[in-house]
């Protein structure tokens, strides 16, 4: 498809769907200019499982592809142990290769083709004596208020954080030199690290990039979506009947477009990836009870706003429609992973199931042989008792002052 588009083809459908291109006339110098492919990476730290919000990424690397691009995509082992530990060293490689499997067969699934797209494992280049050089010289002409400033939106923040999230910004700027590439690809949280990226990369005597950004689309809770929140997103290995009670908890106020995650998956996966598959023909399919009449179709996403806000389509209905067109979308990967021992071995040791805790013995109170005032006392380790009404039960600290006291307590009660 590529061979049969123009230049100015391809530059269109590299920015189509993108909220923002910086430095756009580095793409132009290359497709229209130097007439060659651009080359293009998409990083993406090897931490949490997954999920449906993925599709958004990939389907712009479809198109990246389709216009002829030139794609690597970057397992970022090592930016994912920096970033806060997310992602234990002794898992990084297994997930790095989970990754891999994942989104081989998203690209599959709506029938991309991936000769020009190469995976490149992070710590295969960051680990040489090159980049490590590279990353003292950078370090040397960025401060600490800059290094944090960048990664405000994508390196987890905590209180007294390590020193690991500063360099995190610093190695996602030297990758775009490392790996040989004219632009990189990621949403538009990572703006602060885009921008940090070519007002750095100059002063050590690097050429500044393009640099490309897609929307971000909410979860399904109305937030940002997010692997470290199940209620947020939907894993790409859910069954059908996880998908449905998902959606059907989703966040979808009626009338109310702005922060609702359904739409936006129509809008950023579901219609796009229809277009792929049916020759730029966009359609999305919502099945009606029997006796409420037709189907009801969409083939543009403005059509299906309008209706939403006009309440003329309901919640229940736009959920029931995106439920059946996302268990079909995820069929063919479920079938992957199903047909492939190598996947599910690998997934086992990726995202081992976490350790049954151990419950703690409770440590039996026998009471004090004062009824009444069992509640109100505790006894302490050395034998002497705590409370409200332990001048009741206590027979002090000594031998002769334990003796006075029952004397006391035996003429009470005589």
């Amino acid at each position: 498809m590529a061979e049969e588009m123009g230049p100015q083809a391809k530059l269109a459908l590299i920015k189509e769907n993108l909220q923002e291109v910086l430095k756009p006339d580095v793409l132009e110098d290359v497709i229209l200019r130097q007439n060659r492919p651009l080359a293009i990476y998409w990083g993406t730290a090897t931490t949490g499982r997954p999920h449906c919000g993925y599709f958004v990424p990939i389907l712009k690397l479809a198109h990246f592809l389709r216009a002829g691009c030139q794609v690597k995509i970057l397992l970022a082992d090592i930016h994912g142990f920096l970033d806060n530990l997310k992602a234990p060293i002794e898992l990084v490689n297994f997930r790095a290769e989970y990754y891999k499997y994942v989104i081989t067969a998203l690209l599959r699934s709506i029938n991309v083709p991936i000769e020009r797209l190469e995976f490149v494992l992070g710590s295969s280049y960051q680990l040489s004596s090159k980049y490590t050089m590279d990353l003292f010289r950078l370090s040397s002409v960025v401060t600490e208020h800059d290094a944090k400033k960048a990664g405000a939106e994508v390196v987890k923040q905590v209180a007294n954080a390590t020193l690991s999230g500063l360099i995190y910004p610093l190695m996602q700027a030297l990758d775009e030199e490392h790996l040989g590439v004219d632009a990189q690809f990621g949403g538009v949280d990572q703006r602060k690290i885009f921008t940090f990226a070519s007002e750095t990369l100059p002063r050590i005597g690097y050429k500044e990039r393009a640099h490309l950004m897609n929307p971000m689309v909410p979860g399904l809770a109305g937030g940002k979506m997010s692997a470290s929140d199940p209620d947020s997103k939907i894993d790409l290995l859910d069954t059908p009947e996880a998908v449905k009670k998902k959606l059907k908890k989703a966040y979808a106020v009626p009338k109310e477009i702005e922060g609702n995650g359904i739409v936006s998956f129509v809008e950023y996966v579901l219609l796009p990836v229809s277009a792929l598959k049916h020759g730029g023909k966009a359609r999305f399919v919502i099945d009606r009870r029997e006796g409420e009449g037709e189907p009801i179709v969409y083939s543009d996403i403005d059509t299906l706003k309008e209706d939403y806000r006009a309440d003329r389509l309901t919640p229940q209905q736009l959920k029931t429609g995106v439920a059946t067109a996302l268990v079909a979308l995820l069929e063919p990967i479920q079938a992957d992973f199903q047909a492939s021992s190598e996947w599910q071995e690998i997934e086992k040791k990726a995202y081992p199931p976490p350790e049954a805790k151990k419950k703690d013995k409770k440590v039996k109170d026998k009471g004090s042989k004062h009824p009444g005032v069992a509640k109100d006392v505790q006894a302490q380790p050395d034998g002497s008792v705590e409370g409200r009404k332990k001048e009741q039960v206590n027979l002090g600290t000594g031998a002769e002052e334990a003796l006075e006291r029952l004397d006391v307590q035996s003429n009470g009660t005589s």
